[in-house]
């Protein structure tokens, strides 16, 4: 028994370690897109191969557990749900990297500051840091807290494709740029969506159910 505490302990470490990449590739790509920084792109793909290797390495780690201690009841659904959780944080850098992407082509930097994706980016980024806290901590309020968080960047999205929509239509804005801008702020939205199924996961950990 002791031996599998020491082993979800190292779980815990690591998939905070994980979720540090994750908060770390949100913000370096919402620097990109606003054009604050040259690198930033090449920054956010290095942090995203660190993501990708932490998820081969917690699988690992699960596997192992799953072969070796054949855990049960919550022992299982926390096995079970760490796995789910690494799918969502790989696709939040993959996410990430394609705002950085993105920001390769917005050249000039009137585009890059017209839309606030920033206040997005710190949304998502204390939506992740929540979510992994929730399952550390087994702290089913405030997984529930990071899903109820997601109306925030929903409406954040929201406004920002009403205002990219009245600057091309006042001809302040290339139709182009706001496109790209419009598809970062998406990924955005989207980086909000993976960091509620973390919540939903956490829940499950918990309480057996995803609600």
């Amino acid at each position: 028994m002791a031996r599998f505490e020491k082993q979800l302990e190292e779980l815990h470490v690591q998939l905070i370690t994980m979720g540090s990449l994750c908060e770390q590739a949100i913000t370096l790509s919402a620097q990109a897109i606003r054009g604050k920084g040259k690198g930033l792109c090449e920054q956010v793909l290095r942090t995203e191969q660190k993501i990708d290797e932490k998820e081969r390495e917690i699988e690992g780690l699960c596997m192992r557990f799953l072969l070796h201690q054949h855990p049960v009841a919550r022992d299982l659904r926390e096995i079970s749900a760490a796995l789910k959780m690494i799918t969502d944080m790989e696709r939040i850098g993959d996410q990430a990297a394609d705002i950085a992407d993105l920001s390769q082509y917005i050249d000039d930097a009137q585009f890059q500051t017209q839309v606030n994706v920033e206040k997005m980016a710190v949304a998502a980024v204390k939506m992740v840091t929540e979510s992994i806290d929730a399952f550390v901590n087994a702290d089913l309020t405030l997984a529930k807290k990071v899903v109820a968080d997601d109306d925030y960047i929903d409406e954040e999205f929201n406004a920002a494709k009403e205002e990219l929509a009245g600057l091309v239509a006042e001809h302040r804005l290339d139709i182009k740029a706001a496109l790209d801008l419009l598809m970062a702020a998406k990924y955005f939205e989207r980086i909000g969506d993976h960091a509620v199924n973390i919540g939903e996961w956490v829940q499950y950990s918990i309480t057996g159910t995803m609600k």
